[in-house]
């Protein structure tokens, strides 16, 4: 079975995750099939918190793969990023 799901990454009390595609057989942070965004949640505010492609996500889901719940999460904010209009 195929997941979506964070990989843990960053040093200690310094959080970084990529959010890979993987085979549920697989550890946390082992191999991953492709890795389709990021999110730090620790970020500067200048920095980039989420970055997540929305398009390889449906492709997966199409496939079978199920996303965790924080990467529904997750991508539901970046939908919502997406569409929100920036004030200027």
């Amino acid at each position: 079975m195929v997941v979506i799901r964070l990989a843990r990454g960053g040093a200690r009390n310094r959080p970084f995750y990529n959010v890979v595609v993987a085979d549920k057989r697989n550890r946390r942070d082992g191999r991953f099939v492709e890795r389709i965004g990021f999110y730090n949640p620790k970020a500067i505010t200048a920095a980039e918190t989420l970055r997540l492609d929305l398009a390889r996500l449906q492709f997966w889901r199409e496939k079978g793969a199920i996303a965790s719940d924080a990467v529904e999460k997750l991508a539901k904010r970046a939908a919502t990023a997406i569409t929100a209009p920036v004030a200027a």
